[in-house]
C-alpha cells in the first residue's frame, strides 16, 4: 500500500499548480510558454479563418464539436484502410507481404479503431505490433489522442462557464478552447512526459521489427516503434489506454520498471485531478472544486483498497487443491495470475484501480485473471459513468451531473427548489440529466443481453463458428462478466478489456463502435444543453435553505447517492457475474 501513499501524496501535490496553470490557459491569460506560443495560436486562427473573439451559444458549440469529430473519424477510418500504400509501414500491414499472423484491417475493425480513437475511448481488439503501421499508429492514433482529449476538456469548460455566466447566451468559442488546450498544455506535458520515459528504458524507435535467436534455439521477433511519444499522450488522456503493443503496459518495452509503473498512474490522474481545481477557481469557490476532489479520491482509495485485499487473499480453489499460495521468501502469495513479476500484487491492484477510475483502460496486468471482486471492483469504478476522475474533461462533466443530480435529490426531501452555484435547477436540467444517465446505462445491460441472447447463424459473417458463445474463453458467470466488461468499457470510453473476449468479430465491432458513440457524444450534447440553459439564469444570494454544496457533509451524500444509483442500475447484473463467481469459488463449486 506505500505505492498507493505515494501516488495520493504526490496527486495532491500537483494537482493545485495544475489546476491553476489550466484556469489561466482557458481564462486568456499569460503563462510561462505565453511568449512561444502566442504568436503560434494566432498563426492558426489566421491560417484556419477562426476569428478568437466571436463566442458561440450551446448548439454552434456543440455542431462545432460534432463537426470536429466526424472529420476525424473519416479522415483516419481512410488512412487505416490505406495504409498498406503509406510510408513508415516496415512490416508491410495491409499489403500482400505482411508477416504470418498479421491481423487484416477490415471494413469492420477500421470503423471500430477510428471511433475508438475520436471518442478517446481507445478499445482495442485486435494486437497493435501485428495490424498497425508506425504511420497509423502515430497518425491515426497518436493525433487522435491530443485532438479527442483537448475536446473533452474544452467541453468541459464550456459548460462551467455555463454555470458561472450570467444572463447570457454564449459559451466561449470551441476552436479556440480546443487550440489552447492542445498548445498550451497537451504538447508541453507530453513531451516532458515523454522525454522522462524515455530516460527510464521506454523505447523510442523506428527501426523495423528484429529477428533474434532465443536461449532454446528458436526465432522470435522483437518489436520496436515510436512507442514514449505515444505512451505519453496515452496515459495523459485519461480516456486513451490504447497499447502500441498488445501486452499494453505490461510490456517492458512501455512500462520497464516501478518507477515508470508509479510515474504512468500519476500520468493518468493528473489532468483530471487538476480539472477540480480549475473548476473551483473558475467558480470563484475554490472549496467546490476540492470537495469533488475529495469525493473522487474516497472513492478510489475504497476501491483500490478492497482490490488490493481481494488480490493477496489469493484463490482459495488452489489451497483446497494442496498448492501453497502463502506468502514467502520464494513466494509473493496470493493471486499472482496474470501479474507481471516486476510490479506484484500491489503494483497491479493499484495500477488496474486507477486505470479504470481514470477511464483510462491501460494495463499493466490481465484483468480477466483477477479475482471475481477485483473484477468487480474494476467493472463498478466504470459502471458509476467515469465520476471517479474519468476521462479528461468528460470527467468533471459527469461528476458535475452527479452532483446536480444529488442536489435535486436533496431538494425533494427537504421540498424546496434545488440550487447549485446560485442558479436554480429546473425540470429542463434535470431531463438532460437523466438522459444522459439512461443512454449510457441502458445500452449495457441491452447489448450484453443480445450478445448471448440474439441465435446469430452457426459460423457466419457475423461470428465464427459458435456465435458469441465461441467468443469467450469461459462459461458461466465469469463469460458473462466479460462481455459486460466489454459494453460497460466502450459506453464509458474506458478502453480496457477481460482479455477473455475475442472481439474483433462483426458483431462486437460494430456494436460496441456505436456504444462508444453514445457515450461520448449522450454526454457531451446534455451537457451542452444544461449549460446553454443555466447561463440564461441569474445567479441568486444563498440563504439559510439553500443546501451547501461543499464540505465533508456534501460530500458523503454526492458519495452515497453515486452508489446509490449506480448500485440500483447494474446489481442484478453484478450478481448473476462477479458476485455469483465469488460464492462459487468459495465453496467449491465448478462452473462447466
Amino acid at each position: 500500500m506505500s505505492e498507493l501513499l505515494v501516488l495520493l501524496g504526490l496527486l495532491v501535490a500537483l494537482t493545485k499548480p495544475l489546476g491553476l496553470y489550466m484556469a489561466k490557459v482557458f481564462e486568456g491569460k499569460r503563462t510561462l510558454l505565453s511568449r512561444f506560443l502566442l504568436p503560434v495560436e494566432r498563426l492558426l486562427y489566421r491560417f484556419c479563418g477562426v476569428h478568437p473573439e466571436i463566442e458561440q451559444v450551446w448548439t454552434s458549440y456543440a455542431g462545432s464539436c460534432l463537426a470536429f469529430g466526424l472529420i476525424s473519424f473519416l479522415l483516419f477510418y481512410v488512412v487505416l484502410r490505406i495504409q498498406g500504400w503509406l510510408p513508415f509501414n516496415p512490416q508491410h500491414f495491409g499489403t500482400p507481404l505482411a508477416p504470418q499472423g498479421a491481423t487484416p484491417v477490415t471494413p469492420d475493425l477500421a470503423f471500430n479503431i477510428a471511433v475508438s480513437f475520436m471518442t478517446n475511448t481507445s478499445w482495442q481488439s485486435y494486437p497493435g505490433e501485428s495490424t498497425l503501421s508506425y504511420l497509423s499508429q502515430l497518425l491515426a492514433l497518436g493525433v487522435q489522442a491530443f485532438i479527442a482529449t483537448a475536446t473533452g476538456i474544452a467541453v468541459a469548460i464550456a459548460f462551467v462557464r455555463g454555470l458561472i455566466r450570467e444572463k447570457t447566451s454564449c459559451l466561449g468559442n470551441f476552436w479556440v478552447d480546443v487550440t489552447r488546450c492542445t498548445l498550451y498544455i497537451l504538447l508541453p506535458l507530453a513531451l516532458v512526459a515523454g522525454l522522462f520515459l524515455c530516460s527510464r528504458g521506454v523505447i523510442q524507435s523506428f527501426r523495423p521489427y528484429q529477428d533474434v535467436t532465443t536461449l532454446e534455439g528458436g526465432k522470435q521477433t522483437i518489436a520496436f516503434g515510436p512507442v514514449a511519444s505515444w505512451e505519453s499522450i496515452k496515459l495523459l488522456s485519461a480516456g486513451d489506454g490504447g497499447g502500441f503493443f498488445n501486452a499494453n503496459s505490461a510490456h517492458p518495452f512501455e512500462n520497464p520498471s516501478p518507477t515508470t509503473n508509479l510515474f504512468e498512474m500519476l500520468l493518468m490522474f493528473a489532468i483530471p485531478a487538476g480539472l477540480t481545481y480549475t473548476f473551483g477557481r473558475m467558480v470563484g469557490d475554490q472549496w467546490q472544486g476540492w470537495t469533488l476532489f475529495m469525493v473522487m479520491v474516497l472513492l478510489f482509495v475504497g476501491g483500490a483498497c478492497l482490490l488490493s485485499w481481494s488480490e493477496y487473499r489469493g484463490n482459495p480453489a488452489l489451497a483446497a487443491a494442496g498448492v501453497d499460495s502463502r506468502h514467502s521468501g520464494a513466494n509473493p502469495g496470493g493471486n499472482m495470475e496474470g501479474k507481471e513479476v516486476r510490479f506484484g500484487i500491489g503494483a497491479s491492484a493499484v495500477y488496474s484501480a486507477v486505470s479504470t477510475a481514470s477511464s483510462t483502460g491501460a494495463v499493466n496486468s490481465m484483468h480477466d485473471s483477477f479475482s471475481p471482486v477485483g473484477g468487480m471492483v474494476q467493472l463498478f469504478n466504470m459502471l458509476t459513468g467515469e465520476v471517479i476522475f474519468g476521462g479528461t474533461g468528460i470527467g468533471l462533466i459527469s461528476m458535475i451531473l452527479m452532483v446536480l443530480l444529488t442536489v435535486f435529490l436533496a431538494g425533494l426531501m427537504v421540498g424546496r427548489t434545488p440550487e447549485y452555484l446560485g442558479k436554480k435547477i429546473e425540470a429542463k436540467e434535470m431531463k438532460m440529466v437523466m438522459l444522459s444517465y439512461v443512454a449510457t446505462s441502458v445500452p449495457i445491460l441491452v447489448l450484453t443481453s443480445a450478445a448471448l441472447l440474439i441465435p446469430f447463424r452457426h459460423g457466419g459473417y457475423w461470428n465464427p463458428p459458435g456465435g458469441v458463445l465461441g467468443n469467450i474463453a469461459n462459461t458461466g458467470p465469469h463469460g458473462l462478466t466479460e462481455i459486460l466488461y466489454a459494453n460497460a468499457s466502450a459506453i464509458h470510453t474506458n478502453g480496457s478489456a477481460f482479455a477473455g473476449l475475442n472481439a474483433n468479430t462483426p458483431w462486437f465491432n460494430l456494436t460496441l463502435g456505436i456504444e462508444m458513440l453514445i457515450g461520448r457524444f449522450m454526454v457531451i450534447i446534455p451537457a451542452l444543453a444544461i449549460a446553454g440553459s443555466m447561463v440564461r439564469k441569474q445567479r441568486i444570494a444563498a440563504t439559510s435553505g439553500t443546501l451547501p454544496t461543499q464540505g465533508p457533509l456534501f460530500a458523503a451524500l454526492l458519495i452515497g447517492a453515486i452508489i446509490l444509483v449506480t448500485a440500483l442500475t447494474f446489481f442484478p447484473a453484478l450478481s448473476l457475474g462477479p458476485l455469483v463467481e465469488h460464492f462459487l469459488m468459495h465453496t467449491g463449486v465448478v462452473f462447466r
